[in-house]
């Protein structure tokens, strides 16, 4: 790696963990080159400004958790669990997709999650997944989706219906876990 390639890892990972605690306006690029020892200048010459690097960030993470968690219509349940293990192992993912949809509200365009291709091979491939099960078609699948993600992160500290695991009766990681691929499974 060169040294321009790593202090740009060192911006981004520095850039991350400010975005994920102040979010966009309240991100500050002097701490977040002071972090990541880098000149505050070389954070303009990368990313053009702070929404620029806002953006980069946030592709980064949102974008590798998309890859990272397949989508399989076939296996909401499944699917809903592993997300969950995901948002456990990688809290900063959501904390950027609330920052992002709180600070730029309609740009959804902007979200790999909810992008309409993305967004629209989802929704076709659980209508497929639909048509074939014998029965009732059950939810329509843009709420089936909307319903499942939300499920999913429902012990996410960027909820705010959750509680904390230790309130409820599932009081163990794998515990909420457990409740939310049930959750699901009852659901379909």
């Amino acid at each position: 790696m060169s040294r321009a390639e790593a202090t740009k890892a060192r911006i981004l990972q520095a850039a991350t963990e400010e975005f994920a605690a102040h979010g966009i306006a309240g991100a500050r690029v002097d701490r977040i080159a002071a972090a990541a020892s880098a000149n505050k200048n070389l954070i303009y010459v990368y990313f053009c400004n702070k929404d620029g690097l806002f953006d980069a960030v946030f592709d980064a993470h949102v974008g590798r958790g998309l890859d990272m968690v397949p989508f399989t219509p076939d296996d909401l349940p499944d699917y809903a669990g592993r997300l969950f293990d995901f948002y456990q192992k990688h809290p900063e993912v959501l904390r950027l997709a609330t920052w992002h949809r709180l600070e730029r509200g309609t740009d959804v365009e902007r979200d790999p999650a909810v992008a309409e291709p993305t967004r629209n091979e989802k929704l076709a491939s659980l209508e497929a997944v639909q048509r074939e099960r014998s029965g009732a078609p059950g939810f329509a699948p843009a709420t089936l989706l909307t319903l499942v993600l939300a499920i999913a992160s429902a012990w996410s500290p960027t909820n705010a219906a959750s509680m904390p695991a230790s309130a409820v009766l599932a009081s163990s990681p794998a515990e909420c876990r457990s409740a939310i691929v049930e959750a699901v499974r009852r659901m379909l």
